[in-house]
């Protein structure tokens, strides 16, 4: 019902998938209704970049938002662990042109957000409520969004033995999250990964960081997380490029076939239904109870 913040500043590094360099972010707690901006401090006057789908440049293999010159990619994890804790307000300082991509999955991200803390601020949390079903297809690919209660289905066929087709659904809850979606890393096929280092781009890409095939097994040791952790890992790129709507969405999910390219386009189609939804606020009762519930954070920090 109220919106959140962090409950102190974190600090943390890591490679940046393309250009496999070292990336140091910050993120500070921000007041209500500031919502999720990014900074690019390593940019002449610090320029910020607010994160919402008007803000998309571009969408090949990852999602990236800029404002002006100043642009900013592979949010969409970093997004989703934001999301999916129920983060709405916070100040993101990033010195580089792209997130880090941790282990490929938003775990890391995840466990750093909960041992640092959450609290609610003093403010109800909008949400955009659904009233009626909005679908778009093109081809075999379509999205759409029902009212009912915060679910997301996913659907996917790809062309391998160890994938094919799947198919999962997952609470739009901060517990389901963390244990079935947060874990699931980006995956990619050997031949592509191969051709992408040969035109500078995933310069940062290991067995580290993502899960890699090639034409009939897994080259990662350890295998899969889930025996569905493709489909898993496609939820949580659409978890994150949900957040860029500004608020979070009440309703029925389904997409198949999807892509960045793709959840940016129904995002857009669903905000021109307007008929089809509307912003819905929590009822602020209770004044003397509300207050006392702000006195200490939603999760305490973690303690050695």
């Amino acid at each position: 019902m109220w919106q959140k913040t962090l409950a102190q500043t974190l600090h943390f590094e890591g490679i940046g998938l393309h250009g496999g360099k070292p990336v140091k972010v910050t993120i500070y707690p921000a007041a209500a209704n500031q919502g999720l901006r990014f900074v690019r401090a390593d940019l002449p006057g610090r320029p910020q970049i607010k994160a919402h789908f008007t803000r998309v440049a571009d969408t090949t293999r990852a999602t990236t938002l800029a404002e002006g010159e100043a642009t900013l990619t592979t949010v969409e994890h970093f997004l989703a662990a934001l999301g999916g804790l129920g983060v709405d307000n916070a100040l993101i300082s990033v010195e580089g042109p792209e997130m880090p991509i941790m282990d490929g999955s938003a775990a890391p991200l995840t466990r750093l957000l909960t041992e640092t803390g959450l609290r609610s601020l003093p403010w109800p949390r909008a949400h955009f409520l659904v009233q009626r079903p909005v679908e778009l297809r093109e081809g075999d690919r379509w999205m759409r969004v029902s009212p009912g209660e915060p679910r997301i289905t996913y659907f996917i066929d790809f062309p391998h033995p160890l994938i094919g087709r799947q198919k999962f659904t997952a609470p739009l809850r901060a517990e389901s999250f963390r244990g079935e979606i947060a874990p699931a890393r980006t995956f990619g096929f050997l031949q592509e990964v191969e051709h992408l280092q040969s035109k500078g781009l995933a310069l940062g890409g290991s067995l580290d960081n993502a899960v890699v095939l090639d034409d009939s097994q897994v080259l990662n040791p350890e295998g899969f997380r889930f025996p569905e952790e493709c489909v898993r890992h496609k939820i949580l790129d659409a978890m994150g490029d949900l957040v860029l709507l500004g608020l979070p969405l009440l309703g029925r999910v389904e997409v198949a076939l999807g892509s960045h390219a793709f959840h940016l386009r129904f995002l857009e189609h669903l905000v021109s239904q307007g008929s089809a939804w509307r912003v819905w606020v929590p009822s602020m009762r209770d004044r003397e109870k509300r207050q006392s519930f702000f006195q200490t954070p939603l999760w305490e920090p973690a303690t050695a």
